[in-house]
């Protein structure tokens, strides 16, 4: 066992007026099954990167232990899988490897195909496996469940929970609470390390959200009150003080010296409720700085004149002599919130992108109802550049209900002025998730929305579709979010 600690860590990228981290200290054993979560852009993978060494930083970063991070960037996937595991670690022992691998469940003989020709899943699992090759290594795994379907992600879930020394990107619920043992978190002002499952501390943070919301109000209350007393407190003393130059009712002399006293005293009680006025307002602001905001969004959904929007009757999709899936039969209803699971490589993509209107080449029947409107958010985002003013108006939505949903979704105003092309992957998938959800619609199909996307994005997500109940066709993995919102799943198969 050894320590890594990090000590009053600051860094900011070039340009940028703010600090990713600021003055941040805690330390991490190697030992242990880390998870790190944190809402997108908050600098997860940053701190992955500085971990490595890639940038510049104040502060300390002590180790007695080298980095491995994942995913490795394989530049030739020509090549055959079993070189590109000896590009990325030479000195393994072929033994050893097929060991992992078959932890994982990948055959031998994948080692001998293109590294290009294995799915998104076993190339995964492969350079996962490459990954526990190295020894006297802390790993650092980033969002490795990313083209991973169900079965293969409980699947490196189970492979994680057998292992020990890493840290692990992710924000599937399900997938972290299976396989790790301390949650690393990075909130609005610091950075946070719990014991437990991810759920553990999922409920610990909401706890402490209440907690602190609630002290927020009696707060509130307290300011409010004291404001209002030191006003009256301040009119008497001043009304006292006119007294002064005055006489009594009776025509006596006014007694100078008792009312000037009194106004004194009636001024240092004004003063005294000030200060604890202001004292209750710096408590005030010490709370809520880490409270997790998750307003309730808004779909644009319409209503279709038919109960029955789309029907497929015994579809199949080839491409060339490789059958996607064959005799594919289910309908979509008004109201409708339809999981498309299965495996990888089973045809999902291809039966949403022909439902939109791709040209998709496949027999059986396939009926759409006449002017439906569809909403559709794409795996890809690749495509995403310009200013989000310029995707609003290209998009043909409202760009001042746009950026509301994505203030939402936890974007800062200074990044409304950044080109999307920058922005990180959760929230470029933010970006698709906005659009669709201002877009005027009767169906929404949304092919793996949550790619990439935090924790707290997600149920916001999940809130508003249980809400609302807009009818729609999905492909997710994360089991979670399956679980909550589909109201019936429909199966393919290879």
């Amino acid at each position: 066992m050894s320590l890594i600690k990090v000590t009053n860590l600051t860094f900011a990228y070039d340009g940028s007026y703010d600090n990713i981290f600021d003055r941040v200290s805690f330390q991490i054993d190697t030992d242990w099954k880390l998870g790190f979560t944190g809402r997108n852009g908050r600098g997860k993978t940053t701190f992955l990167q500085l971990l490595l060494g890639k940038y510049e930083y104040s502060g300390t970063i002590s180790a007695n232990v080298s980095f491995e991070y994942f995913p490795f960037h394989v530049t030739n996937k020509d090549n055959l899988t079993v070189d590109v595991v000896a590009d990325i670690y030479p000195d393994y022992e072929h033994w050893q490897l097929l060991r992992e691998l078959s932890l994982l469940k990948v055959s031998e003989e994948a080692l001998y195909r293109p590294f290009g020709s294995l799915s998104h899943g076993e190339q995964t699992k492969v350079l996962l496996a490459a990954l526990f090759l190295k020894e006297n290594c802390f790993l650092l795994i980033d969002e490795p469940t990313n083209h991973l379907d169900l079965h293969a992600r409980k699947l490196v879930s189970n492979y994680l929970n057998s292992k020990s020394g890493f840290i692990l990107v992710s924000h599937d619920r399900a997938f972290l609470d299976n396989c790790v043992d301390h949650i690393l978190s990075i909130n609005k002002t610091n950075i946070d390390i719990q014991r437990g499952r991810f759920s553990d501390w999922l409920e610990n943070k909401q706890r402490q959200d209440s907690f602190e919301l609630d002290e927020n109000e009696k707060l509130r209350k307290d300011v409010k009150r004291l404001s209002e007393a030191a006003k009256r407190t301040s009119n008497w003393s001043h009304e006292v003080e006119k007294t002064k130059n005055g006489t009594r009712n009776s025509g006596s002399k006014v007694d100078k010296g008792y009312v000037g006293h009194k106004a004194a005293k009636m001024m240092k009680r004004s003063k005294s409720i000030e200060q604890r006025q202001n004292s209750a307002i710096e408590e005030k602001s010490r709370l809520l700085k880490n409270v997790e905001s998750s307003e309730s969004l808004k779909i644009a959904q319409i209503a279709y004149h038919k109960s029955l929007l789309v029907e497929l009757d015994r579809l199949s999709i080839a491409y060339g002599e490789k059958t996607a899936c064959r005799d594919v039969s289910f309908t979509v209803e008004q109201g409708d919130r339809i999981a498309l699971s299965g495996p990888n490589g089973s045809g999902k993509s291809s039966v949403l992108k022909l439902i939109c209107g791709e040209d998709i080449p496949h027999s059986g029947s396939l009926r759409i109802g006449s002017q439906l409107q569809i909403s559709y958010v794409s795996q890809d985002t690749s495509h995403l550049r310009g200013s989000l003013t310029e995707f609003a108006r290209s998009s043909g939505i409202e760009d001042s209900l746009f950026k509301t949903i994505l203030r939402k979704l936890d974007f800062s105003r200074a990044q409304f002025e950044k080109d999307i092309a920058s922005f990180s992957g959760g929230q470029k998938k933010k970006v698709l998730i906005a659009r669709s959800l201002c877009e005027r619609a009767h169906l929404h199909i949304w092919d793996e929305p949550l790619n990439f996307i935090d924790v707290i994005s997600r149920m916001q997500i999940e809130e508003l579709l249980l809400e609302h109940s807009p009818t729609l066709l999905f492909v997710e993995h994360d089991s979670e979010f399956c679980n909550r919102i589909a109201t019936k799943t429909v199966k393919l198969k290879n």
